[in-house]
């Protein structure tokens, strides 16, 4: 069997409904940050399989640099997170409404 363009499409496609399935129906921060990555994964798969099928690299550069940002995003974002759990003792973004002002 062989693995065609569609397929990686497919998958990044899946990916991304997954997560943003997620960040639909979950309240918890940790959770929604993973299902932001995930959906960040799926449109990375997406570049990748169509620089891969089409004669240009220029994707697989643009997700390497992606890849170098999401990794200081995650690093900045576990900190946001922690630092909200020290202050209020919770990582359900329902208990955080007082923040939107």
């Amino acid at each position: 069997m062989t693995i065609t363009l569609v397929h990686y499409l497919s998958l990044g496609a899946c990916l991304f409904a997954i997560g943003l399935i997620g960040i639909i129906l979950r309240r918890n921060l940790i959770t929604l940050y993973l299902c932001l990555e995930l959906m960040l994964n799926g449109t990375n798969l997406t570049l990748v399989a169509f620089s891969r099928f089409l004669p240009h690299l220029d994707g697989q550069i643009l997700v390497f640099f992606i890849i170098t940002v999401a990794a200081a995003e995650v690093a900045v974002g576990l900190a946001l997170i922690v630092a909200i759990f020290r202050l209020k003792q919770t990582t359900q973004a329902d208990d955080l409404r007082h923040l939107r002002y």
